[in-house]
């Protein structure tokens, strides 16, 4: 009886030692190429470009993202090895104006496949600096496109090194996937032999996002305010996109303290708009959101302006953490 098992077992012992062999010899040519197999090695800048690529890339590409789960990305300061590993990608993914440290390791890194985001769709500029010059028009001009310097009031106070332009594009879903669309395009350039699966991936990205831009749509049509306070004001383009009305405390920096004018100004907004919340965001401190609430009588609630995903993030990645502000928002304004 043990005999004759020990042959087939011989037999499997010499077939899994050919094996192992073929498998060594594809280790070598893997190690070769950075122990990545063949994939594309991508470098994402933070979480927004992550989303993108990793669901555009699949299977053919290694993701690394430069901002941790948890860092505010404003905040940034690159590691040499950090610096290092740009120079090694095969292609680029970032969004110029959100983190000068890494516009400028990007800019010396000489990586061809190198795309600036900001560059696939159209910057606006929500600052108030735009509000004062053609303030008023929004009010009797109710298409989507011409209202953004009214929506957006008060955000630009740190926007000066920006030049004005917004960069929050991630958060309208249409924006979004006009971006998804242009890495979509530069990955199959970038990776022509996996390009019809990077077309394939893409679409369904971009239907998925077409669903969310349309469950915002309805969600917020009837509400019984317009007018949303946030200690952030990363929300220019969402309001815009939806016909709302962005009040931020400080501005583009979540970390800025605002002047006590500020304050005075969105108590008499609050009162004046029935606003009802004051939202605050994941990765910063929700101090001044709960000051402005209790001295106004307002709640506080959770706007997340989606620059990274943790463990207190209400949903696992991009789509669900959007529904999430839907549901916020429908919250806040009172939705029919």
């Amino acid at each position: 009886m043990n005999v004759r098992r020990l042959i087939p077992t011989t037999a499997v012992a010499g077939a899994v030692a050919l094996g192992l062999t073929a498998l060594s010899a594809c280790s070598t040519s893997d190690a070769a190429d950075g122990g990545k197999g063949d994939k594309l090695k991508v470098t994402a800048s933070f979480y927004p470009m992550q989303f993108l690529t990793e669901r555009i890339g699949g299977e053919h590409v290694a993701v690394t993202s430069l901002t941790k789960p948890g860092v505010e990305p404003h905040d940034l300061e690159l590691t040499p090895r950090q610096i290092g590993s740009i120079s090694e990608s095969d292609y680029v993914l970032y969004l110029k104006g959100i983190q000068p440290a890494v516009d400028d390791a990007i800019l010396q890194s000489g990586v061809k496949n190198t795309v600036d985001a900001a560059t696939l769709t159209t910057l606006e500029n929500h600052g108030s600096e735009v509000s004062g010059h053609d303030h008023g028009h929004g009010e009797e001009a109710p298409e989507e496109h011409g209202e953004h310097e009214e929506h957006s009031e008060g955000d630009g106070h740190n926007h000066g090194e920006e030049g004005g332009a917004d960069p929050h594009i991630w958060l309208d879903p249409v924006k979004y996937a006009e971006v998804a669309k242009g890495v979509g395009k530069s990955l199959e350039k970038a990776d022509p032999d996996h390009a019809a699966d990077y077309k394939k991936n893409t679409d369904a990205l971009v239907a998925e996002l077409g669903e969310l831009n349309t469950a915002y749509e309805t969600g917020l049509k009837n509400t019984s305010t317009k007018t949303f306070i946030t200690t952030h004001s990363a929300f220019g383009y969402l309001a815009e996109r939806y016909g709302l009305t962005q009040q931020g405390i400080a501005g583009i920096d979540p970390e800025a303290e605002p002047s006590p004018a500020r304050i005075q100004e969105i108590h008499t907004i609050a009162e004046k708009e029935k606003a009802t919340t004051v939202f605050f965001e994941t990765l910063a401190s929700d101090k001044t959101a709960t000051t402005l609430a209790k001295d106004t009588g307002l709640k506080t609630g959770v706007l997340d302006p989606l620059e990274g995903i943790t463990d207190k993030s209400r949903g696992a990645d991009y789509i669900e953490v959007m529904e999430s502000n839907l549901a916020a928002l429908q919250k806040a304004l009172g939705a029919k």
